[in-house]
């Protein structure tokens, strides 16, 4: 047997062996696919499923807890409650025949969004999508903030009625906004709206 047979040959039994010890180890869910078998009495081997509940039906001793249960435990379990059937306490061997399925997760469903607009003194101003529930000042950062010539104390919101078509204006001053002082921080913008920033005047 050449050298790098060997290699592999012991790979492949301490992979084994590992596979081995894990699966002792390993804590039935629901979903999983177990084999039973039972040396004295082979009519008795089957492949079972653990139901959402984590039970297993085991026909000669009927429903036994699986989930939570190492195979060990199982075993142990059903060994005992098949000892009535027989003159000594019979051989049960459990292995993991499959793990439950994975299912796949759904993506994510996409965030609604609406397009509001800001002009003016604003480092980005534009046509902006936001989220539902965009607050002002969320805009004004989502905006870049105003530039040095913005006259802070008097922002403008336009927002038009969509059924009548009817112009309302809201006035506000940035500077309260950034400190969150007053109702405007929690003011929240709607589809349509538009934010304009003026220039500051000469002595203002």
């Amino acid at each position: 047997m050449t050298i790098r047979r060997l290699i592999l040959l012991s790979a492949w039994f301490l992979t084994c062996i590992t596979s081995s010890v894990m699966a002792q180890n390993y804590r039935i869910k629901s979903g999983d696919t177990i084999l039973i078998e039972v040396s004295e009495d082979t009519t008795l081997n089957r492949e079972l499923l653990v139901t959402p509940g984590g039970m297993i039906t085991f026909p000669p001793v009927g429903q036994v807890r699986a989930s939570g249960r190492t195979l060990k435990q199982i075993e142990s379990a059903l060994s005992t409650a098949l000892r009535p059937n027989f003159a000594e306490t019979p051989n049960v061997f459990v292995s993991l025949r499959a793990l439950r399925p994975r299912i796949p997760r759904e993506p994510p469903l996409p965030e609604e969004t609406m397009t509001v607009y800001v002009t003016g003194e604003m480092n980005t101003p534009g046509a902006l999508q936001v989220r539902l529930k965009t607050s002002l000042l969320q805009l004004v950062a989502a905006a870049g903030g105003p530039t040095r010539f913005a006259a802070t104390n008097r922002i403008q919101l336009r927002r038009a009625d969509p059924k009548t078509g009817q112009e309302r204006l809201y006035q506000f001053d940035i500077e309260q906004v950034l400190k969150g002082r007053g109702s405007a921080p929690a003011f929240l913008v709607k589809e349509g709206d538009v934010l304009i920033v003026p220039e500051r005047r000469l002595f203002e």
